[in-house]
């Protein structure tokens, strides 16, 4: 209980910078839990899970917006068509897919930038604040100094701490997309291969006279 007293009390001494440092930390909680349960939930490749017709049962047994039933399951509905439209089509998917997968990390990136700016501009106001109570005399209220420069070290602090937290969730989550979109490719290849595979063995076969 003391220590939720002393945060709150370091709020308040922090001065009115904490009241949009507070904004990005919750917009930077949301997304972090958010992308959380998107990659953890559809970003997660089963290993019975694969390109090939023997694993079309397990691709469906995916949720319909798993990243890789989004890209396969449509390029399976349309395997007769032509391969270079299949490729046209699987890049079109992979790059909405992507593009889904990452919402929100351009906002997480710019509280990273953001976040240290805004502590740092408590530390300027408090040190303002600090350095108006000293007068041509000499030092005229330790007090408000004081406060003054727990006001700065304050706000630099929670700003520090939210951009931290939000590097490493941006980090983690750069990450995770980059080995998904890896795994997806490798997948999509690997039908891709396949499918030409059997198109040129149907157009090779000759086909038996009666």
């Amino acid at each position: 209980m003391q220590d939720w007293l002393g945060i709150v009390q370091a709020a308040r001494i922090g001065g009115w910078v904490v009241y949009p440092l507070t904004v990005l930390a919750v917009i930077a909680l949301v997304i972090i839990v958010d992308r959380a349960w998107v990659f953890g939930r559809f970003a997660s490749i089963p290993g019975d899970v694969g390109a090939g017709p023997d694993h079309a049962a397990a691709l469906l047994r995916l949720p319909p917006q798993h990243a890789l039933r989004r890209l396969l399951e449509p390029l399976i509905g349309h395997a007769t068509k032509p391969a270079w439209w299949i490729e046209a089509r699987a890049g079109a998917l992979a790059f909405e897919v992507q593009r889904d997968m990452s919402r929100g990390l351009w906002v997480l990136e710019t509280i990273v930038t953001a976040a240290p700016l805004l502590g740092l501009l408590g530390t300027i106001v408090g040190m303002m604040h600090a350095f108006r109570l000293i007068g041509n005399n000499g030092l005229v209220n330790p007090g408000g100094v004081t406060g003054g420069v727990a006001q700065a070290l304050i706000a630099t602090a929670i700003g520090l701490v939210i951009a931290l937290v939000s590097l490493f969730a941006f980090n983690y989550f750069s990450r995770r997309l980059d080995r998904l979109v890896d795994e997806l490719e490798a997948l999509a290849g690997a039908w891709l291969s396949d499918l030409r595979l059997a198109q040129q063995h149907a157009t090779t076969t000759p086909t038996p006279t009666p």
